[in-house]
């Protein structure tokens, strides 16, 4: 077992292998040289492992991001971040990640926020402080998207580990703030420092106009908090409706978006889910081999014998997610390690939401940290940075969000006044 789910998929990685793909092969090579479980089992395991309801808001938030981006709601939700923090020393590094954050509102895919905020952005912001400041700012800041509610990570831990969806999802408002304004707050520090940057004074006349125009776009994760929040809806009723409700502001409202646009986002929607949840069914495969070979007793026994105080086993934790995140995905990472992590979590008396969000932040530190962040690839598609120039400018950033993490990681209330609250 030790080759087949361990040496082997490693292997496989190392040589750019899919991630799905290394799970499958590792798991057929266990069921055909170890195992005595007939071979059925694996089919059952991936439809077991897609087989749950929470699962179903996956698809509706990455339709609701695609139609946002396609109908002008994000365009608007920047114009009206930069009225309103334009004139703040660094104001156009902070409307970045402000602008972020409130994408992070109602999608949780941070390369698409990337993607978005770098066509946007990024030239004013290379003008003002340089390839490498700009790039790293860029990448680092669609990573908040993962922590703020709703987040497609969140959901993902939610099936794995049978939590409350709705409380992960309240318990991440604090820690995601949190995180942007630590990156604010650097961001302006080094706007101090560089008498060039852009400030553009506060025009209330120009808020009040980028206010009412974007309007509709600011409702949308109001709209998408509120029914979670106040009981109105599940998460995956919340995300069918954000789809129409994206639908019907950019076809009706701004009127930047044909059926035949609506269309394509469905189809590029689909193929997303698909690379996703194609993920999730070869994991589930993993890590029920992993489960009933004894792998979480073995980590329990053992941890026992180590006699960890929570706060050790919480710094153990993070530094392992954090090498992890440099060479797997989020959906990977969360949906193989939250089986194992849950049983020894639940042994030590960790609140399971406050592990939950822990486990988010670190994944999503992991999305633009090298080799393999996935957040450095968009950006060098979409920027036209070299991977080089990328690496040194996410540094300062990811030492930002560690201290962060640390923050979240050992004040739990701050994660849990709002979890509880609900």
């Amino acid at each position: 077992m030790i080759w087949t789910l361990g040496a082997v998929p490693f292997l496989l990685l190392a040589i750019g292998t899919p991630i799905f793909a290394l799970f499958l092969i590792g798991a057929a090579l266990s069921f055909a040289t170890v195992m005595t479980v007939p071979p059925i089992a694996v089919h059952q395991v991936i439809y077991g492992g897609l087989e749950n309801y929470a699962l179903l808001a996956v698809p509706f938030f990455i339709f609701a991001g695609e139609l946002m981006g396609r109908a002008g709601i994000a365009d608007r939700l920047i114009a009206w971040v930069l009225a309103l923090v334009g004139r703040t020393p660094g104001g156009l590094g902070v409307a970045t990640v402000g602008a972020c954050t409130l994408i992070g509102a109602i999608s949780g895919a941070s390369t698409a926020t990337v993607a978005v905020i770098g066509r946007s952005l990024y030239p004013g912001l290379a003008r003002d402080y340089g390839p490498r400041f700009a790039s790293g700012l860029v990448s680092t800041s669609g990573s908040i998207d993962i922590v703020i509610p709703p987040s497609i990570a969140m959901i993902l831990y939610g099936a794995a580990a049978e939590e409350s969806i709705p409380r992960l999802f309240a318990g991440g408002v604090l820690p995601g703030l949190l995180i942007a304004g630590m990156m604010c707050a650097y961001v302006i520090a080094q706007g101090a420092r560089s008498p060039g940057s852009t400030r553009v004074g506060f025009s209330l006349r120009r808020f009040v106009a980028t206010t009412r125009d974007a309007f509709p776009a600011l409702m949308m994760p109001v709209v998408i908090l509120a029914g979670i929040y106040l009981g109105w809806s599940s998460p995956t009723e919340a995300g069918g409706f954000a789809c129409l409700y994206g639908v019907i502001v950019g076809r009706f409202v701004y009127r930047e978006m044909s059926w035949a646009d609506v269309l394509d986002c469905a189809t590029r929607s689909a193929i997303l889910t698909a690379q996703i949840l194609i993920v999730v069914a070869a994991a589930a495969v993993f890590a029920w081999l992993l489960t009933v070979n004894g792998v979480p007793r073995a980590l329990t026994d053992g941890l026992a014998a180590l006699d960890l105080p929570p706060w050790g086993f919480l710094m153990v934790v993070n530094v392992a997610l954090l090498i992890v995140g440099c060479f797997l995905d989020p959906t990977s990472a969360i949906v193989v390690l939250t089986p194992l992590l849950v049983p020894l979590v639940k042994h030590l008396g960790i609140d399971t939401v406050h592990f939950g969000i822990v486990m988010t932040v670190n994944v999503a530190i992991g999305m633009f940290t090298p080799p393999f962040g996935l957040n450095l690839f968009v950006a060098r598609s979409v920027l036209g940075v070299p991977l080089e120039t990328l690496y040194r400018g996410v540094v300062p950033f990811a030492l930002v969000q560690i201290a962060a993490l640390l923050i979240i990681t050992y004040w739990p209330a701050l994660t849990l006044v709002l979890a509880r609250a609900i």
